[in-house]
């Protein structure tokens, strides 16, 4: 009685924590993790989380919220502006299938934006490109995110 009492709990602390979204899209999934909040108004925004919402499955590399202020302020501004450039960006954060962080293969990956990011992992530390992924395993109905650092931006 005891063990099935402590997966209760410990499923009930991964929910709560965002690990596991139950029921959730990759959106609503992003929107509810704490450091992506940014991330999520911006596919709203954009009009890309009606990609998001798709069947899938989906990894995306979700920079967190500190990752876009970390952007030059015109970047920024001009992402913000032009909605169709937005909703490149994001999709260039995105790559197809649920990959589980531990599953990651170093290498070239395509994106649903159609360039390939640089995906590294050594002794457990995943980058993507050169963006650190700091929150790992962020499971949605329809997908994974994981979190990163820096917004990367296909190169044109």
């Amino acid at each position: 009685m005891k063990r099935g009492f402590k997966a209760i709990a410990t499923a009930l602390v991964l929910l709560a924590s965002g690990v596991v979204s139950a029921g959730a899209d990759l959106v609503d999934a992003a929107a509810a993790n704490g450091g992506a909040k940014t991330f999520a108004a911006a596919a709203k925004e954009s009009g890309f989380s009606e990609w998001l919402k798709r069947d899938g499955p989906y990894t995306v590399f979700a920079p967190d919220d500190a990752a876009f202020d970390k952007l030059a302020p015109a970047t920024r501004d001009a992402l913000m502006k032009d909605k169709a450039k937005l909703a490149q960006v994001l999709a260039y954060h995105v790559i197809p299938g649920k990959i589980m962080v531990t599953d990651i293969k170093p290498g070239q990956v395509q994106t649903i934006q159609g360039g390939t990011v640089k995906i590294s992992s050594d002794n457990g530390k995943v980058t993507v490109n050169e963006a650190n992924v700091t929150q790992s395993d962020v499971v949605a109905d329809n997908g994974v995110i994981h979190v990163i650092d820096t917004v990367v931006l296909p190169k044109d």
